[in-house]
């Protein structure tokens, strides 16, 4: 069944089962959905009696939804026998006939809506198919015919004529109401003005004047169809084959139709066009969406695509504007990389992919302080260095609509990859460059940047290795596991994905090879034979030969909230150990973190005259897990760690008015708060003794502020100040009212940055890399470093491999180790050598002269039998 058929289907499915009310006199006879707020709806009393309209109403089926949404209550109005009501936008610019019946109402729907009509909930008329195809009713007016003057709780789009954007002249009447005939369009005689000329060499038309959006006159073009789009850019793409031969100059424009283009207009069509040059936010494009002024000429060859290249001195945005409107072709001179890979983009509200020039982009924040000069001129690199890419229609769910065979086993696609033979046409939408695909590669068109490995190379290096996952929401509420004190479940929703969920955890830790693990966001449902930690070491262990066998630290019952959790949250951090490796000494200890509390009107904001008071506050972050463990002689203490998140604010964002949109130092909301959870985790590990391993997802990359006061931060060498947040408690006990100025960090090592300099990364979020996942130590564990690995198995693959199946249709999963999270784990190798008992030589006999070894030989051996075993 095609898509047609199924969505036909699904619609009558569900016009048969919504509330129905027979023989209704009142329908909907227009319905206008125009450009900014000229919306409007025309209802008809088709009976001999005057309706009175109390219980009725016009609502709205929102993007394919099932369920309405209440627009206009129509209680106390009235519509006479045979008469007319037409309901506006308050805003609407729509003027109609004197002597409508007509009023306001708050018509908010949009092209992707069906509009009803409902009398005490039940339906009397529809317009548009529930559920709804994507944009279906954008930008055009549907006037009813004459011959289907009966409401209707199914859309039949025969019974309705579809006239062109901002067309009202039929509203307030049945009369007159039909499409004027148009004359046919001809460019003969028309002087032609060429593409080139059209797109010039900067960034906008030299047609366009300065200040303006569209130039004061047409203008007529003739060039041959390149691609088609029907969804994303609604239109066609014409290329000037014979070109200038200039690389400042595009040969290639978009033309926009407001709508798919007609059959006949195919690639390879000479199409002669004429309207305005228009630059639509940043894109050079020929309006002929009003008058569709377009002659068709014969069939030809398509035009080829050019090789995409970024010239030397220039960036990624200006090579891309001299390719405007062109089909071009990614190949290996292109030197263009995946930095985000197959998953979904909130701006764009679709799945693409995100690609940079030379390499992913790196997280200013990673590389360089908050609000330093260079972090600032990162931030804006890596603007002008992003082009999405594209398909035309919205990717179905599971599906990469221009690479069919992508798969979690051998057709993925990872950040630093480099896609080549990728045919696509360049354009700009949602204020990004775009290529919109036009033909599909395999996995063999893919160049591998970092690829997968199936197994860290760390883990068989030094003689303890520990490591740090982040394991995304482990919960076992579906196999009967206990509740967590919020009752919620944040993690797999069927049976199915939890175990697939766990076997990658499994496999991933399996062949990490650690001794120690520490873990986040594991279930928060205690540590009984019904807890997520148990479940997930049982599963382990099954994995393990005996030798090699897990357990897991649990709290004391005096650290135990409620008498079984650590800490309140629906997750926490947990450890596991290989008790044949390390041996814990003493009970696990608890490094509560602070909360932050603070009633509403505790702070002010000012904005030009308008004062306003702060809305309560109540923030919270996970507790720390610390454990000390012997090995050897030596003693390790590990403490596990969880800051809270980026995505919602605090009372100082709230100050800052960037309470709704991302902070200007680009370190995510909260930071302060963070900072605060560093200070106190500083102070409780001061004085440790012995070596210390701080591990964990800090929520903060590398030199982001909490991370830089748990290391090497110095107030006096720094341009700017670090303070923790306001209204903070500790313990249920007030622990800063103000927020205060860190002065000095506490002196842990950086282990990543120690081997590999600061641009590692275990996470990817919104195109770029960093770390926000952690090795801190202090400077004795530090000279046990043997290598330090971010593993990448998560961070630079797409999500869709992931557990989860509401938004992966029907994409096969693996039970391998590559998108088992969110996170790459970290694992640290360290050298713990065993004590070596001394060796005393024995005396050695003469050598013989048959080829025995001599004496030497066997003092060399004997060395050789000193040297640290490596497990």
């Amino acid at each position: 069944m095609d898509n047609v058929n199924k969505l036909t289907a699904i619609a009558l499915a569900v016009a048969s089962a919504l509330p129905v009310m027979a023989n209704a006199d009142v329908l909907i006879t227009e319905y206008v959905e125009g450009s900014s707020n000229n919306k409007a709806i025309e209802l008809y009393n088709s009976g001999d009696a005057a309706v009175d309209l109390t219980g009725y109403k016009l609502v709205r089926y929102k993007d394919g939804a099932t369920d309405p949404l209440d627009m206009v209550q129509l209680d106390g109005q009235s519509l006479a026998p045979k008469a007319i009501k037409v309901i506006t936008h308050p805003s609407a610019a729509i003027t109609l006939p004197a002597g409508t019946d007509s009023m306001t109402g708050e018509l908010y729907f949009n092209g992707g809506d069906a509009v009803g009509l409902l009398k005490d909930g039940a339906v009397v008329d529809l317009v548009g198919a529930v559920p709804t195809p994507l944009d279906w009713g954008k930008d055009i007016t549907l006037v009813r015919k004459s011959t289907a003057l009966s409401a209707s709780t199914s859309f039949n789009a025969a019974d309705w004529d579809s006239l062109p954007n901002d067309s009202f002249a039929g509203l307030g009447s049945l009369e007159g109401a039909t499409a004027p005939e148009v004359p046919a369009f001809s460019c003969a005689g028309a002087k032609l003005t060429p593409i080139y000329d059209i797109q010039g060499a900067g960034a906008s038309s030299p047609l366009v004047p300065e200040g303006k959006f569209e130039s004061d006159n047409e203008v007529t073009v003739r060039g041959v169809v390149s691609a088609r789009g029907e969804s994303l850019f609604k239109g066609f793409y014409l290329t000037d084959v014979k070109g200038d031969n200039s690389p400042y100059t595009s040969d290639g424009i978009f033309v926009f139709l407001g709508e798919a283009a007609p059959e006949a207009i195919q690639p390879g069509v000479e199409v002669c066009v004429q309207g305005k040059v228009k630059e639509y936010f940043g894109l050079t494009q020929l309006d002929i969406k009003a008058d569709k002024k377009f002659e068709l000429g014969a069939a030809g060859d398509v035009p080829a695509a050019v090789p995409f290249y970024v010239a030397d001195g220039e960036g990624l945005e200006q090579a891309l504007e001299r390719y405007e409107g062109m089909k071009v072709v990614l190949d290996a001179g292109s030197d263009i990389k995946v930095s985000r890979t197959f998953s979904y983009d909130y701006a764009a509200r679709r799945n693409n992919i995100m690609l940079s020039h030379k390499a992913p982009l790196m997280k200013p924040t990673q590389v360089y302080p908050a609000l330093s000069e260079e972090a600032m001129a990162l931030e804006k690199a890596n603007r002008a260095n992003e082009l999405f890419l594209e398909s035309d229609y919205k990717a179905a769910n599971g599906v990469v609509p221009y690479m069919p065979d992508f798969n979690a086993e051998t057709g993925y696609i990872r950040v630093g990859d480099q896609l080549t033979h990728l045919e696509g046409m360049v354009g700009y939408s949602y204020n990004e460059y775009r290529l919109v695909a036009t033909n599909t590669i395999s996995a063999g068109d893919i160049l591998r940047g970092d690829d997968r490995t199936q197994a860290p190379s760390v883990a068989t290096k030094g003689d303890i290795r520990v490591a740090s996952f982040n394991v995304l929401n482990f919960f076992n509420d579906v196999v009967g596991g206990d509740t967590n004190p919020t009752g919620s479940n944040r993690g797999a929703l069927t049976e199915e994905e939890m175990l697939l969920q766990r076997t990658k955890i499994v496999s991933a830790i399996s062949a990490m090879n650690a001794d120690i693990v520490g873990l986040m966001e594991i279930g928060n449902n205690g540590f009984g034979e019904l807890s997520a930690i148990r479940n997930l070491v049982e599963a382990l262990n099954a994995q393990q030969d005996t030798s090699n066998q897990y357990s897991f630290v649990e709290i004391t019952d005096a650290d135990k909230y409620d008498g079984k959790y650590f800490a309140e949250d629906a997750i926490t951090v947990g450890m596991l150990y290989r008790a044949s490796v390390v041996t814990p000494e003493g009970d696990a200890f608890v490094i509560a973190t602070p909360e932050q509390h603070a009633a509403a009107g505790v702070a002010s904001r000012q904005s030009g005259e308008t004062v306003e008071t702060s809305p309560a506050q109540d923030k919270y972050q996970r507790h720390s897990l610390g454990q000390r463990f012997k090995i050897h002689d030596a003693s390790l203490t590990v403490v596990v760690n969880h800051l809270k998140s980026k995505g919602s604010g605090c009372l100082e964002d709230w100050l800052n008015f960037e309470d709704k949109v991302d902070p200007a130092h680009l370190q995510g909301k909260c930071n302060d708060f963070r900072v605060s959870a560093a200070k106190v985790i500083g102070e409780a590990l001061k004085d440790v003794d012995g070596d210390l391993l701080v591990i964990g997802d800090l929520n903060a990359y590398g030199l982001e502020d909490p991370v830089r006061v748990l290391t090497d931060y110095d107030a006096a060498n720094s341009d700017r100040a670090i303070k923790t947040a306001s209204w903070t408690t500790l313990n249920g006990k007030v622990y800063e009212r103000e927020g205060s100025v860190v002065e000095k960090g506490y002196g842990l090592i950086n282990l990543n940055t120690l081997a590999h300099g600061a641009d590692t990364y275990s996470y990817s979020y919104n195109g770029e890399l960093g770390n926000l996942d952690h090795a801190l130590a202090n400077a004795s564990l530090a000279k046990r470093l043997v290598d330090i690995e971010d593993w990448h198995i998560n961070s630079v693959e797409s999500n869709l491999f992931e557990y989860g199946k509401k938004f992966t249709g029907e994409l096969a999963k693996s039970e391998n180790a590559f998108s088992a999270s969110d996170h790459d784990p970290v694992i640290v190798a360290l050298s713990y050598p065993a004590p070596v008992d001394p060796v005393t030589p024995e005396p050695v006999a003469p050598a013989d002269k048959g080829g025995a070894l001599g004496g030497l030989a066997l003092a060399m051996l004997s060395l050789l039998g000193l040297r640290r075993r490596v497990r």
